[in-house]
Parts: structure tokens; sequence; C-alpha cells
């Protein structure tokens, strides 16, 4: 039986949606503050906790909605639901996943801006790079829906009349628990594959900017995702803490912080749960000087201050080797001419930072490169955005002449923030990149392919860009940050993905051809020959 939350009261008509549609003004756009919702058994369901949490428009400060911080009733309500469900989805065909993974696709794909517009209402994005967001996400979409062939299992005949073969099977009920920078894209990351390869999903969007996954959850549910298959909670530590703990959840997928991500993968290992926990990174881009320097310094701009660089593949570092390093003044330029303004202007380059916090963070980060020794060639402190003013924007900033003992280098900073390094050559960039703890992803800018080359088989860092900035995999390959950037040997998407959310059951069968003809029946061991 579900619990009572769930048998009594709930309909279709408490659903109340974000209105995400509207047209934004140049200003200060007026929108309605609401209460965001739980979903629960197919319902969006009203919290009753008196835990509220406000999510703020970045470039405004002005409360956008409150996020409810679900109450342990609400929680276990989501874990029952997704229980009874696995009972039935679990038997649910292949074809029948897949065909609903092709419809929630499609409906993502005609409603990408409304999702891309609750994105920058919550998040800051600009529309253009919000509707990115919606896109990276919507390509894993995709790819699940080849389930079918991806869920295949091996068959060998290993004896008269004996065959082995092996069958992937879901896990029951697993757990996503996301970021704020990514609302769509990494909510998409976990419930299409975990729903599609036949498990149950509970997500728990950030805190921050929930409306992206409130909205997936409005489609998926039109796709034709049964009541309970996917339940979306909300809240911060206690919910972090209860999907760690819960017995019925098999697996836990995460993205953020190292701190949270270290939590969550060693409280959810030792209760016996699959952790794969995607965390910090420090990703470097090498620049040597027989680059196409035009070609280069558009990526590195675009790679560092994209997004504010709230980005976990945001090249933040950049390693001039050689004469190379004689490009910063340009690169400088090309920064100054990004805009720095409300993501739904015209032309937006950059959008605010998440929170009046995370600016802090940053230009104290900033402060302490100045403070250790770096030279400040553009500082995007102070920045006043018209119309904007009490929003968290920080602008793009280059800090030159870095060292790697500097506070600047070993923090993430998240934020438009490049720190410059300079190496005589190849081998110090290396050794540079390969001495620090992350290894999420890298790029090297250069016209030979010797060096590219050698680059790629000495590197120790996940995914690596040639000429790429932000090499971050398509679908049918899988995220592979490594070292300090992931807990857990499993990562997102792609074939690792499919082998997180299944476990293998080996069958060893006879099938005697004697006993077409109803020969007596033996009561010898069985022996293989």
């Amino acid at each position: 039986m579900l619990p009572s939350i769930l048998r009594n009261g709930s309909t279709r008509a408490s659903i109340r949606p974000v209105n995400v549609s509207r047209t934004f003004s140049t200003t200060v756009p007026a929108f309605q503050a609401h209460t965001t919702k739980l979903y629960i058994n197919g319902e969006f369901v009203e919290s009753s906790t008196k835990k509220w949490i406000d999510v703020r428009n970045p470039a405004t400060q002005e409360v956008v909605t409150r996020v409810p911080e679900a109450t342990p009733e609400e929680l276990r309500a989501a874990t029952s639901s997704a229980q009874e469900a696995f009972k039935e989805w679990r038997k649910s065909s292949v074809l029948t996943r897949q065909r609903i993974m092709m419809e929630l696709q499609y409906l993502i794909r005609k409603h990408t801006d409304r999702i891309a517009k609750s994105i920058v209402y919550e998040q800051g994005k600009t529309l253009t790079d919000a509707r990115g967001d919606v896109f990276r996400g919507l390509q894993v979409v995709e790819h699940a829906c080849s389930i079918p062939t991806l869920m295949m299992g091996e068959k060998l005949t290993v004896a008269k009349d004996m065959d082995t073969y092996n069958i992937r099977e879901p896990l029951g009920v697993v757990a996503g628990i996301c970021p704020f920078n990514f609302p769509a894209m990494i909510p998409l990351w976990m419930f299409p594959m975990a729903i599609a390869t036949g498990n149950t999903c509970i997500i728990k969007p950030s805190e921050k900017d929930p409306g992206a996954t409130m909205i997936l959850a409005e489609l998926a549910a039109e796709a034709g995702v049964p009541k309970g298959v996917l339940n979306v909670v909300h809240g911060a530590v206690d919910t972090v803490n209860y999907i760690c703990d819960e017995p019925a959840i098999q697996a836990i997928s995460f993205v953020g912080s190292d701190q949270a991500g270290r939590h969550i993968y060693e409280r959810g290992s030792r209760n016996g749960k699959r952790v794969q926990a995607n965390m910090g990174a420090k990703n470097h881009g090498v620049i040597l000087p027989d680059a196409n320097k035009q070609h280069t310094l558009n990526q590195l701009a675009g790679a560092a201050f994209g997004a504010a660089g709230q980005r976990c593949m945001a090249l933040s570092t950049a390693i001039f080797v050689g004469e190379a390093q004689h490009w910063l003044p340009e690169l400088v330029e090309r920064a100054k001419e990004l805009k720095v303004t409300c993501g739904m202007e015209p032309g937006a380059d950059l959008g605010p930072l998440i929170s009046p916090q995370a600016k802090q963070r940053a230009e104290r980060l900033i402060q302490s490169g100045v403070d250790q020794g770096a030279k400040l060639l553009l500082d995007g402190r102070g920045i006043v955005v018209p119309g904007y003013e009490k929003g968290n924007f920080v602008g793009p900033t280059v800090l030159a002449e870095v060292k790697p003992h500097m506070e600047c280098y070993k923090e993430e900073i998240f934020a438009p923030v490049l720190v410059s390094l300079n190496a005589e050559t190849l081998d110090d960039a290396i050794e540079i990149i390969n001495g620090n703890p992350y290894g999420n992803g890298t790029a090297i800018f250069t016209t030979s392919g010797a060096a590219a080359r050698r680059f790629e088989s000495e590197i120790d860092v996940g995914q690596v860009g040639i000429n790429v900035p932000i090499p971050v995999p398509l679908p049918m390959f899988s995220f592979t940050g490594t070292r300090g950037s992931i807990l857990g040997d499993l990562n997102f998407y792609g074939k690792t993905g499919i082998l997180f959310y299944t476990k293998f059951k080996t069958v060893t069968a006879l099938w005697r051809s004697e006993d077409v003809d109803h020969a007596k029946s033996s009561v010898n061991m069985p022996t293989i020959h």
C-alpha cells in the first residue's frame, strides 16, 4: 500500500506548472512567486513541510519560487511509489520503454524554449546557453531510444545441447542528485537511462533551480511514463541523507561539489549502494606556439567565460607554451568584447552567477591571486549591469603568471575567470596537468599531429580535446572523468551508464535432444564434455 499522502487528495487538477513562456521584459521581469511541488506517483503534490527555500532570479534577486524540504513521510511516499511501480515496470518490454523514450525526446524538443526560459529565470544562463543545456540532455534521451540494442546480452553454446547466456536486469529503485549548473542536462543524464533500463527513479534537483526538472517530469508523464516510475523530491542535506540511507534505493547518481560528492559516495557505499559521483575539476588548455592563433583564442574565450564559467568542463586554466604566452593581450581584448547582462537580453554572452555567495567567493579567489603574485590583466569584479543592479554579475577576468601553489589555481573558481600559467615545453605543461588532483577534461591546441598524439598518450585525464576546448563526449560514448573528478568506477551514460543501471544474470540451460523422443530421464550428475 502507498502511504496516506498518496491515497488522499492528490489529483491532476493540482498541477500548476511554472508559466515560463511569458514574455521577458528588458528590465526586471514581472513574475509571480509560487511554490514548487513534489512529483510523487504521477501527481504534483503540495508539500506539507514547514521548511522552505527561496529560489531567486540571479539577475534581480526576485523570488521566483519556494522549494520545500520534503518531509520524511513525503520521502517515504516517493520511495514506496517507486517500489510499487517497479513490480510491473521491470516486466515491461524493452520495445515499450523504447517507444516512451522516443515520445519523450519529441516532447523535449517541442518544449525546449519553455525549459530554457525556466533555466534563465532560476539559474541565470543566457537563453542560447540554456537551450544548449536542454539539447545536450536531449541527446542522451535520443541515445536511450536505442535501448533494445544497449540491453542485449551474450550467448554461447558451451556443450552439446547446453547454452550459457547472460541477461541484463534492472536494479530496482535508483536515485539521482543533481547540481544547479545544468538544470536540464544532468537530470537527463540520469532518469532516462535509469527508466529505459527498467528501473524506477527518484530525482532530487538542485534546490536552487528545480523548474526544469519539474517540466521534464510533466513531459515524461505525457510521454507515457507510468505513475511511480519517476518521482521528484526536493530538499537539502536531510533529503540527500535519506537517499543515502534508504535501503530500498539501490544506486545513486550524483553531480556536484567535492564535499557533497565525497559525503554521498562514502555514506551511500557504506549502505551497500552503487554510487557514481562526478565532482570538481580544473581543466587545462595547452596552447602551443604552432596553433592556429585566431581559432585558439576564440575557443579559449568561449570555453573559459561561457556559462559564466559555471560548468565542470569549463576550460578555466590555460598553459601557454613558449612564445604562445605573447597571445594573452589579444585574448584579453576578446574577453572585453563579451556582453555581460541578464540572460534574456539580446546579445547576452554571460549571465550572472547563481548566488551572491558564489559571486563573493569568486571575487575572493581573484583577489587571492593578486595577493600571491599573479598579474590581473582583466578584472571583472564590481561590474554593474543597468537595470539589473542587484544581479550576481562577475565579468570576464584574466589572471596571468599564475603558479601551481596559488589558491586561485588550486581551487575550482566556478566563475568567468581564466588563470594562465606559462611553460617552456610541452613536457612541462603535461607535468603541471598530471600533478593536479583532478582529471575531468583537458585540451591541446596545435597543428602538430605528433605533439597531439604525445599529449593524448601521456596525459592522465579522462577526456581529451585536440583543438576542441570542451571535449564532452556524445552519449554513444561515456562521460569519462577520472582521478579526483569522480568516485565510483562506472561513468555516466554511454556503455558504462548501462552497466551502472543494470546487473547481469547468467543462465546455463540444458535442453537434451534425446528428450524430444521422450528418452528415460538420467539421475546422474550432469557433466560438461
